[in-house]
């Protein structure tokens, strides 16, 4: 089986900033949430944990994996995606003129910001991790969770479920929720 999960809540969530590859912890709220998923999901099997490098996806895997003997791998191809200039932007949809928010509206539109990540280039590193690293194990009957971000865990699940970027968005995974994929 794959699941994969997000990360719970940071202070920038809560003040509607832009993360991206921000290195931005979670807050008390993050970590009762990846604690209140690991009471949830305790009793789902699983071997192995892929995570983002980021702080706020390997806090909350350990939280999450606490008391239960599965090794937590980091992969840096599971970075958010990098929103470039526009990272710690705050209320970006306020901001009519402002290019990130064709991601949000209409990702099958977007064009990589200055400094930023295009949705092909995201896509590119999420599928090499799922074909060289997910697909052999899940082959072999293991049971992996990915722990990671909203736009790099959407990228995932678009591909795992074959579909297009205009539906980059339609899964709208919730923190500290585990979805099963396959």
């Amino acid at each position: 089986m794959l699941y994969i999960m997000r990360h719970g809540r940071t202070d920038w969530n809560e003040r509607n900033k832009l993360q991206g590859r921000t290195d931005i912890p979670l807050n008390a709220a993050g970590r009762k949430m990846a604690e209140e998923a690991a009471a949830v999901y305790k009793n789902v099997p699983l071997d192995v944990c892929y995570c983002s490098p980021l702080a706020r996806a390997r806090q909350t895997a350990e939280i999450f994996l606490k008391n239960r003997n599965i090794p937590i791998i980091t992969d840096d191809r599971l970075v958010e995606m990098s929103f470039g200039i526009y990272e710690g932007t705050k209320q970006s949809a306020r901001a009519l003129d402002c290019p990130i928010n064709i991601l949000f509206k209409e990702p099958e539109k977007y064009k990589a910001v200055e400094g930023g990540e295009s949705i092909e280039k995201l896509f590119e590193r999420t599928g090499d991790f799922l074909r060289n690293v997910v697909e052999p194990q899940l082959e072999d009957g293991k049971n992996i969770v990915i722990i990671g971000h909203g736009a790099m865990n959407s990228g995932i699940i678009c591909q795992v479920r074959g579909l297009s970027t205009e539906h980059f968005w339609d899964a709208g995974i919730n923190q500290c929720e585990l979805l099963q994929l396959k």
